[in-house]
């Protein structure tokens, strides 16, 4: 499952023994896979302080991940035909040990492995510093992604209108990709060349009357051009001073002048319009072969062991980095800056989680600081009841208001603002990683 639930208790001996618990319980029922979630010693601040970032870390979650959503629906609309390796592109660079920031890992790998990274968000300023550092850094990525989605969406329009201008019947659709200059006749002072529309069962009544249509129409002038399924497209060559005269005779037989004037300047610039957008298009998010055959993922699929309350060994497998820049080969400009900038996006959020937790903790236990946080995956679905079963039941002494509202939603807690299906004895935050669904 791409779903995680990250926990906090006390770390008192009373408390660990419950985490332990948790632990054996969950293992042996194989609810969920526990790794430790080492979060940072910060300044705490004043309890004022600490319930104001309370919220303001609230929205900045819920902003966090609706920005890695819609970056991660910008990739797969950027790929087009390739959508289903969007997923392969959705990766987070670093974040285990420092010999190893410069690889890319997947998501999962990255939050069971997760580390601080005291070099972006240094632990000894503030948190009100560090919350304001992340903030700035996800508006200005929303910023960014705004208009450079809305140049690559201008760009589509503009192509689709081209590419509509070419897909209609031959009343509608533009002429510049069918007709040559040696349809036409050209530079003369007397003499022009009209374009007809003739419906296919009207073929031979035109070749039997086109010439007696007006006078002046210059004997066997007439060639088909091109056709689709209602007509073709004649060409007919006459006087000028009878262009008018002969608009009315072929109406009257249900053929059809079609307005165009052969500029052939216009036409090569029409072509290489749509050439232009038809490259620039493509170069947004062209990806090389040997990128998208190779793989992305430096771990094998997620199978993290019950580690009750210690280190998890921390893998050593990862990309080189000639295998990064081999894999950055032949991408596109917009779909590299959505690869950089959701990796940033998302390690931002998941350091949101963390510090959520980090305030959360202390409001909810106490001072001095003395808690730990674990980080479980439900090992699927249909567990997850059970296993929240298992937690209310380990941590029910932590608020025994709250445990037994769990179970009787007409218990009402003082003071709680959230709804009670929101609120649990322990500290709580969800992490889901479904961010294609």
């Amino acid at each position: 499952m791409s779903e995680f639930w990250l926990i906090s208790a006390p770390g008192d001996r009373e408390n660990l023994q419950a985490l332990e618990r948790m632990n054996t319980v969950t293992s042996k029922a194989n609810l969920s896979y526990n790794t430790k979630f080492a979060i940072p010693d910060f300044k705490v601040g004043t309890l004022d302080s600490l319930v104001g970032l309370s919220d303001e870390l609230g929205k900045l979650d819920t902003f966090a991940e609706s920005l890695i959503r819609r970056m991660a629906q910008s990739v797969v609309e950027v790929m087009e035909d390739s959508k289903g390796k969007a997923q392969e592109h959705l990766l987070a660079n670093g974040g285990l040990k420092e010999k190893m920031k410069c690889l890319k890992i997947d998501l999962t790998s990255f939050v069971t492995h997760f580390e601080w990274d005291m070099a972006k968000y240094p632990a000894k300023q503030p948190l009100v510093s560090v919350v304001d550092t992340i903030a700035k850094q996800l508006a200005q990525i929303e910023t960014d992604l705004k208009s450079r989605t809305a140049a690559y969406n201008t760009l589509k329009t503009n192509l689709e209108n081209l590419e509509k201008k070419s897909m209609g019947n031959l009343f509608t659709r533009t002429l510049s990709d069918i007709v040559s200059k040696e349809d036409f006749v050209l530079d003369s002072e007397y003499l022009v060349t009209l374009l007809v529309i003739v419906p296919k069962p009207n073929y031979s009544q035109w070749q039997k009357t086109y010439e007696s249509l007006s006078d002046m129409v210059v004997p066997r002038s007439t060639k088909l051009i091109t056709e689709d399924k209602e007509g073709g497209l004649f060409t007919v060559t006459l006087f000028r001073k009878v262009i008018e005269d002969f608009k009315s005779k072929a109406r009257e037989n249900k053929f059809t002048v079609r307005e165009f004037y052969y500029d052939e300047k216009e036409i090569k610039r029409e072509r290489e319009e749509m050439a232009r957008l038809l490259s620039d298009k493509k170069q947004q998010y062209q990806t090389s072969c040997v990128a998208l055959k190779k793989g992305s993922s430096t771990f094998p699929d997620h199978k993290v062991k019950v580690t009750p309350l210690g280190n998890p060994d921390r893998p050593a497998a990862g990309q080189s980095d000639r295998e990064r820049e081999s894999e950055g080969e032949g991408e596109g400009p917009l779909l590299r800056w959505l690869k950089v900038n959701f990796s940033e996006a998302f390690i931002a959020w998941i350091h949101i989680k963390a510090l959520r937790v980090f305030v959360e903790s202390v409001l909810r236990y106490g001072l001095p600081v003395n808690f730990q946080a674990v980080l479980l995956q439900p090992h699927k679905k249909s567990s997850a009841k059970r296993l929240r079963e298992v937690l209310n039941s380990v941590f029910r002494h932590l608020d025994e208001v709250a445990a037994t509202s769990i179970l009787d939603a007409s218990v009402e807690i003082p003071g709680l603002q959230l709804s009670n299906q929101d609120y649990f004895p322990y500290v709580y935050f969800h992490i889901d990683l479904s961010l294609l669904d």
